[in-house]
């Protein structure tokens, strides 16, 4: 899977290959510059075209212009020196470019400020000061009639509300669109925490964004999707070399070639969730040795969230599944299954009779089953907080979460290390309040705390498992490994939000544990399969259809 970084891991990245002697500030600065207008030219091939002669002087060094504009406003700090690059390299290209700095010239970093002269020596800067009193209609002087915007402004690099003087860019946002102008944000559009894709104040919402190395987390988490255009990450040449220590893995020994990064608090690597290593093939044993999964129903009338669950576990490839029905809604639930299999389960007796069968090695619990039957029958599947019965492989979603809305202790008292939870962002909030509150706060300086702090934070007080719905889906586990599946950008999936698509997607982790995946890969499994089936589905999409995408899903995955 692909790493996201955080601002800190990706400092401690640059600043791990510099001391190696590897490679430069300057060059990294360089190569970032350059990435960038390889991507523009990339994403927007006419702007590599030469249009010809502008009715304007000529340009730098009596060069030909191609009639093309771009403005780039630069920060203060190094994210401003990338700019600078930037507009020198499109000049050299024959584009006019205005350039504003935002800050002092004489504090920027040195690379930053070695770049800023070799802009002067080709064109001129218009100053800004970072904290003006609120700008007039008439201070700020760019060109009517531009192509390009380029914000260089803060990037990773942003600690704190954007605002006053920036705030303007942001709020340009609508007429640069109508002008048909682009917006290229450097690394990240200014105004986003990197770590958490969480607002800093106002936003400048771009389309394009050039990440370096790796893409960051706000890039897929939070409001980053909706920010940030297209994602693009140009290599600087890091690859191969330093990385951030992940949990577990053992730092290297002070001295010589730097091949991980030092303990400079980088944090935990995220990984963002794909389907290169997904197989699901059976080329052995017979139906039991792929799994039998039980879930559990709800009364007459409320059986349709299990049955999802249920027919998306044999889809995933369950070997068997069983459908736990109380007496009342057998006659139901028979008239709607044919391969699903179906056993009365009225009481807490009757669970603890079936779960006798050692075949189970996977449960289901929550989808439409009501909060008093899941306050029953929760504690006979988790043994009460005292094991009788080999621990199973346990999905608790839904009702099964919120019955617990209060009393969470008393849930996670019972859990452990092989069960998985699902909520979505109410539940979530009810089982961990104090966790939401910080979640949901506004954030006044960086990094913000995020989804993934959130959710690796659950996940340790649960002690298992803890999958965090949403488009930012992050999944963690009790020993803080964590990944994301962002179903953002080109694996957006809104037609996922209707009614029972949580369902299905219990389903599918349920019987990819039955068939023996440990739960976090579970989880992440089940998760990206989900967003694909919807994906290959479309508008129209209603929870039936995405078990009935999946066999074209896995198809495509040589599965």
């Amino acid at each position: 899977m692909t790493e996201l970084l955080t601002a800190a891991q990706m400092r401690a990245i640059e600043t791990a290959a510099i001391e190696s002697g590897e490679v430069t500030g300057l060059e990294l600065m360089e190569r970032a510059g350059a990435g960038v207008v390889e991507a523009i030219f990339e994403e927007w091939p006419e702007m590599a075209d030469d249009r010809g002669p502008a009715p304007e002087p000529p340009g730098y060094l009596g060069q030909v212009e191609t009639g093309l504009r771009a403005v780039v406003l630069c920060g203060p700090g190094n994210n401003g020196g990338d700019g600078f690059v930037v507009a020198r390299l499109l000049r050299e290209r024959g584009w006019q470019v205005e350039v504003f700095l935002y800050g002092d010239a004489e504090k920027l970093p040195p690379d930053a400020r070695t770049n800023y002269a070799r802009w002067c020596e080709m064109g001129e800067v218009t100053a800004r000061a970072i904290n003006p009193p609120p700008l007039k209609d008439d201070s700020l002087s760019i060109s009517e009639n531009f192509d390009l915007l380029v914000d260089g402004l803060f990037g990773t690099g942003l600690g704190r509300p954007f605002g006053g003087l920036f705030s303007v860019f942001a709020e340009l946002r609508g007429l640069l669109r109508e002008r048909g102008v682009r917006v290229v944000g450097i690394d990240v559009p200014t105004g986003l925490c990197s770590d958490s894709g969480k607002g800093l104040g106002a936003v400048i919402s771009a389309d394009l964004t050039v990440s370096f190395h790796a893409s960051k987390l706000g890039h897929v988490l939070g409001d980053g999707g909706e920010f940030c255009g297209r994602i693009i990450v140009k290599s600087i040449g890091l690859e191969g070399g330093a990385r951030p220590v992940g949990r577990g893995e053992k730092r290297p020994p002070r001295g010589g070639r730097v091949g991980r990064c030092p303990a400079v608090s980088p944090g935990d690597v995220v990984q963002l969730v794909d389907g290169a290593e997904i197989s699901l093939s059976k080329e052995v044993g017979h139906k039991f040795s792929h799994g039998h999964a039980l879930i559990l129903s709800g009364g007459a009338g409320k059986t349709g969230a299990a049955r999802l669950a249920a027919r998306g576990a044999l889809r995933v490839g369950a070997g068997v599944v069983t459908l736990g029905v109380p007496h009342e809604a057998q006659a139901e639930v028979a008239a709607q299954i044919t391969a699903v299999m179906m056993r009365e389960m009225d009481d807490a007796g009757a669970l603890a009779t079936t779960l006798g069968d050692k075949r189970l090695n996977a449960l289901c619990l929550g989808p439409g089953m009501g909060f008093e039957r899941a306050r029953e029958l929760v504690p006979v599947v988790l043994g009460g907080g005292v094991q009788t019965h080999p621990r199973r492989s346990v999905v608790l979603d839904a009702d099964a979460l919120s019955a617990y809305a209060d009393a969470p202790e008393t849930l996670f008292e019972m859990l452990h290390e092989r069960c998985v939870l699902t909520p979505h962002a109410g539940e979530f909030k009810r089982l961990f309040p104090e966790i939401a509150t910080k979640l949901e706060a506004v954030p006044t300086k960086g990094p913000a705390y995020s989804k993934v702090d959130a959710t690796r934070e659950a996940a340790a007080r649960a002690g298992c498992v803890v999958l965090f719905k949403g488009p930012d889906t992050v999944i963690a586990d009790q020993n803080g490994r964590c990944s994301v599946n962002a179903a953002v950008y080109e694996r957006s999936a809104p037609w996922l939000a209707t009614a029972g698509s949580g369902d299905v997607l219990a389903g599918f982790i349920t019987g990819l544990l039955a068939r023996g995946f440990a739960p976090m890969q579970a989880a992440e499994t089940g998760a990206w399969l989900h967003v694909e089936c919807a994906r290959t589905f479309g508008p129209g999409l209603i929870a039936e259809d995405l078990p009935e995408r999946l066999p074209d899903v896995l198809r495509n995955l040589g599965a």
